[in-house]
């Protein structure tokens, strides 16, 4: 036999899941449950099905914990669908893959790769666990849930458990640094086995998915408190109900707008208070929807003379699933209706025209991974950078471009 087919032959035989993985999930909840109470002031409810089979897990995404949360609600490894972002950072990344193996997936593509590890996965008996917005909340509301879930849900053929978090939004949002003292639980609100939907559309399908996963923080009437309440909402918010696209600066509980310089509180039971003005919109939530609203109303084609907005960022280059290599410390960047460019004082320039790039992402509180030309670049800009408003132009101008002017799909 020779040596590459005796390499093939042993690659055959490697299985996704190991022994370890068990043994990790079981020391990390030793440590990581007490933290949690501890920290998030979570309440975990175990899943109450004691037949220890396994699951497609769902569940609705509204901190960088929850995946935590979700493992102490399961006895046993829980496999997890993880952005590529985590792959990509050298011997962490691999010593992540080593302990507990999630499945890399590529966000917004159809990532056949991922599909084959799920079912590869599932083949072997393990469970799969995947958020199915793809993002966390910014605003309290979920997002938007790509259609495609009930068609791997149907493949897989799993029971499925729904996994809900709530308050999250309110004891940690993704715009924050700071964790406020409230009140928040994980549990599965349902078990629902392939004989159940095995009959559904993925219409049908995609709607229960979308129903039982649905969560808005804003709504659940909970309390958080911490004096840096409203502490980097502009990651969040770029559009003002007085002045349009604009920037904002944050301090302590409230924010204010750039331009008309109106100041927003940002209050314990999560609603918005004007300071001396009555604010037009309740909650974050509000504000957002209303932010949406105003980019899918915008036509990007009556923006690409002057940059709608300027930033400083550090650029990285990502080297998939290996690491990322730092090619600007500094850099300009501008975004306009059509395009994005990113200059140097050293001369380093990139234009990223949108009808070219096939990929605007945020990640985490405010990095934006650009997919353009073969490449993947990062971006990080200050505490205050607003990610978020890249992306949404970015899309707004790809529905145009598409001939779907009135696409909602803002790239969350």
């Amino acid at each position: 036999m020779s040596n590459q087919k005796a390499k093939k032959d042993k690659s055959k035989k490697k299985k996704w899941i190991k022994f370890r993985h068990k043994v990790v999930r079981n020391l990390a909840y030793a440590v990581i449950y007490p933290y949690s109470r501890i920290k998030y002031g979570i309440t975990i409810e175990k899943n109450k099905d004691k037949s220890n089979r396994q699951y497609l897990i769902l569940m609705n995404h509204q901190t960088a914990f929850d995946q935590f949360f979700l493992g102490m609600a399961f006895k046993g490894a829980v496999y997890y669908i993880a952005s590529e972002d985590i792959f990509s950072n050298g011997w962490v990344s691999k010593l992540i893959t080593y302990l507990v193996a999630p499945i890399p997936i590529k966000k917004q593509t159809t990532d056949v790769h991922a599909i084959l590890n799920c079912m590869r996965v599932a083949k072997e008996g393990g469970s799969i666990a995947l958020a199915p917005e793809g993002n966390r909340t910014y605003s309290g509301d979920n997002v938007y849930i790509n259609p495609a879930i009930a068609k791997l849900a149907k493949k897989l053929a799993l029971p499925i458990a729904f996994y809900r978090i709530e308050g999250g939004y309110g004891v940690h949002p993704r715009w924050s640094d700071v964790v406020r003292k409230g009140k928040m639980k994980g549990y599965v609100s349902r078990i629902m086995e392939p004989e159940e939907y095995k009959s559904m559309s993925d219409d049908e399908l995609g709607g229960l998915i979308n129903k039982e996963l649905y969560v808005n923080d804003c709504a659940l009437g909970g309390i958080y408190h911490h004096k840096k309440s409203a502490e980097y909402l502009e990651r969040a918010m770029y559009v003002c109900p007085y002045c349009g696209l604009a920037e904002f600066v944050s301090k302590d509980d409230t924010i204010k707008c750039k331009k008309c310089q109106r100041e927003i509180r940002y209050m314990p039971d999560l609603s918005l208070q004007g300071v001396g003005f009555d604010f037009p919109f309740k909650h974050t939530t509000d504000w957002y929807a209303y932010q949406c609203d105003y980019v899918n109303l915008l036509d990007t084609r009556e923006h690409t003379d002057r940059p709608l907005y300027c930033d400083k960022a550090q650029i990285s280059q990502v080297i998939l699933y290996k690491n990322k290599q730092l090619i600007r410390k500094s850099t300009d960047i501008e975004l306009y209706g059509d395009r994005m460019t990113v200059t140097a004082v050293d001369g380093f320039s990139l234009n990223i025209p949108f009808e070219e790039a096939s990929a605007f992402v945020v990640l985490g509180k405010n990095k934006l991974n650009v997919y353009f030309d073969g490449n993947v670049y990062q971006f990080k800009g200050d505490e205050r950078f607003n990610a978020l408003k890249y992306v949404n132009i970015y899309y707004r101008n790809k529905n145009i471009s598409e001939g779907n002017a009135d696409g909602k799909f803002l790239g969350l």
